[in-house]
């Protein structure tokens, strides 16, 4: 009936719509006023239909049936409809009124498991379509909705389903209501998830987490659905622990430091340490993840959160199966499978390993690195040099290998023979020198000159310099040689004894000035010592360095090494001697004066013309005699 009605109204504007057209098309003829007249009792429902087959009564009746089998129905808002039918295309929904509602079934994606009967809320956009069709929305009416259900689900803890829609950066995308949540990868599962990609297109329960109204986030947790049902197998689980027991696990995750298993709710770690008796590198050599293994429980902590597993401790350890008649002086093979600064360690046996310190590694007394002997994965050669079984502890040598070249030290270096070695190390006291690989002797700080003298061996060598020595002597049980360098030489101070003699003046030039005094270096390369009192100048000045001066021994010391020289006495006792040879030269004269005087006197008395020539003689002797004087 309604929609006959209609009919009839889309009718009557099509004839309005033809009038005003013609009206146009034959303007600008003035159109006459329209005559209607009203007819009166014209039955206008029966307008276009047959005969009638109902009775007013019947009518009313039929009417009434309707309105109460029809609901009332308002566009823009939400409803409940049931599911007729579901296609792989259409979903068809009656929600009471006089026709179905279809919807494309890409807005229940979230929920596959829809089936006809299933009841689905659904949002009013048209009563009526120009097709006739009843126009509903499943995804708006969820989005109207979705934020208080979503609210409601937080504040209720409910479980909800989601459609997962696509992977992001750090999770997944999920549908949920109609709106988009997120998911995080750590949410996702209990353990460590490495392919996010798998649970794309899936549908999945989630608990909401966190929602933020401000900025219209949601963030939705598959792992706390996960984690509730653990939790009592985990009560369970932890409630039977004990140290010793042995469990099946998975390994869950695998790091630098050990692996993690899954004990089925209950995580453990087994340290890398505890993963073989022997040396790895990382745990990945001996477990794969998602591997089924045996542990057993080494320890845990009073609340049994964290658990210590072992997987070597299901073995019985190595050193139990090492060869009972290995012995010291025995010779093994091994691989080198660690190096440090101070030695290497060898193994001989997965587990079994040994110490070769690298004081072990040569005869000589000059350590060095253990990597310049070895280095990781190297098969030696070595002899068990200490074996303790119970606590499996075991030392190795390889320098015992070749012969100790101290047992013929005497024969290849006799007290007095010379040879070339080379600087190796600086003491205060000395330079170490090495003969030969294994053979190391010193120079003491007084046998590297005779006349330099050294304050500090460095000033003499340098390190890796060849120097020529001459053995002194040689201690075999104490490993100890004595080598000299200066007595490759005669010992100069034999001729300096007499060179040098005291009260001797020699040339020498002032190279080092202290508070004490000065040292003088001399002729020969050889230094003397001039006391601050003795550097006093002719003029009352100080003598400077780099200043070069006559020195006067006043001091010479042959065991000692030691010559002491004074300038300031050289011009002193040279003043002093010549003021003693004047008075000397006067006293010898005064006794010729005297006689020449008597005898001019007694010529005086006789003169005669022979007496002045003897007079004359005379004058010129006392002449003389004065001059000398």
């Amino acid at each position: 009936m309604a929609k006959k009605a209609t009919i009839g109204a889309t009718a009557a504007k099509a004839e309005a719509k033809k009038s005003e057209k013609s009206e146009e098309v034959k303007a600008p003829r003035t159109p006459r006023p329209l005559q209607v007249s009203v007819l009166e009792g014209f039955d206008w429902s029966g307008l276009g239909k047959g005969e009638d087959v109902y009775s007013k009564e019947d009518r009313a009746k039929q009417e009434s049936a309707y309105a109460e089998t029809v609901n009332a129905i308002a566009e823009n808002q939400v409803v409940e409809g049931e599911i007729i039918t579901k296609t792989k295309r259409e979903v068809v929904i009656n929600i009471g009124y006089k026709s179905e509602g279809v919807i494309g079934v890409s807005e229940f994606r979230y929920n596959p498991d829809l089936k006809a009967g299933d009841k689905v809320e659904v949002y009013v956009e048209s009563q009526e379509n120009k097709y006739g069709q009843l126009v509903l929305s499943h995804a708006k009416a969820r989005a109207l909705t979705a934020w208080n259900r979503v609210n409601l689900a937080l504040e209720t803890d409910e479980i909800i389903k989601g459609f997962v829609k696509c992977r992001t950066k750090g999770g997944l995308i999920v549908d949920v209501f109609g709106i988009e949540a997120f998911l995080p990868g750590s949410q996702i599962d209990v353990k460590p998830i490495r392919d996010y990609d798998v649970y794309v297109n899936k549908t999945m329960e989630f608990k909401v987490v966190k929602i933020n109204n401000e900025f219209k986030n949601v963030v939705v947790s598959h792992k706390a659905l996960i984690e509730a049902e653990l939790e009592q197998q985990k009560k369970e689980i932890i409630s039977k622990l004990e140290k010793g027991q042995v469990l099946e696990g998975t390994v869950k995750n695998i790091t630098s430091y050990g692996v993690f298993i899954d004990l089925g709710g209950v995580d453990g770690l087994i340290h890398i340490t505890d993963l073989s008796w022997g040396r790895i590198n990382h745990p990945e050599e001996i477990v794969k993840l998602d591997q089924k293994i045996n542990v057993v429980i080494l320890d845990f902590d009073n609340d049994k959160k964290r658990i210590a597993l072992g997987l070597k401790q299901l073995q019985s350890h190595p050193w139990d199966a090492l060869n009972t008649e290995l012995k010291v002086g025995d010779k093994i093979k091994g691989k080198v499978v660690v190096l440090a600064d101070y030695g290497a360690f060898v193994e001989i046996a997965p587990g079994v390993e040994g110490l070769i310190h690298v004081s072990e590694m040569s005869w000589s007394q000059h350590l060095r690195s253990a990597q310049d002997f070895l280095k990781v994965g190297d098969t030696v050669e070595a002899e068990i040099l200490t074996l303790n079984r119970d606590e499996r502890k075991m030392s190795l040598g390889i320098k015992q290998l070749n012969q100790d070249p101290w047992q013929q030290v005497a024969q290849k270096f006799p007290v007095g023979s010379k040879h070339s070695a080379t600087v190796r190390n600086f003491t205060n006291f000395g330079i170490f020198v090495e003969m030969e690989e294994g053979i190391d002797g010193l120079i003491h700080i007084s046998d590297l000159s005779w006349s330099k003298k050294i304050k500090h061996p460095s000033e003499f060598a340098k390190l890796g310099d060849k120097i020529d020595v001459v053995v002194l002597e040689i201690d075999v049980d104490n490993r100890k040689l004595s080598l000299g360098h200066k007595q490759l030489e005669e010992n100069p101070w034999d001729v300096f004894e007499t060179m040098f003699a005291v009260d001797s003046v020699h040339q020498g030039t002032i190279i080092d000035l202290q508070d004490k005094g000065a040292i003088v270096s001399m002729t020969y390369g050889v230094e003397a010592f001039a006391p601050k009192a003795q550097l006093v100048k002719e003029d009352g000045s100080l003598a400077k360095a780099d200043e070069a001066l006559d020195f006067k021994v006043i001091e010479f010391s042959k065991e000692a090494k030691k010559i002491v020289v004074s300038h300031t006495r050289v011009y002193k006792e040279a003043t002093a001697e010549e003021a003693s040879k004047a008075k000397k030269d006067k006293v010898a004269a005064a006794p010729k004066a005297k006689k020449a005087a008597k005898e001019v006197n007694q010529a005086q008395e006789k003169t005669t013309l022979g007496d002045l020539d003897v007079l004359s003689n005379l004058k010129d002797a006392m002449d003389k005699a004065e001059k000398g004087k």
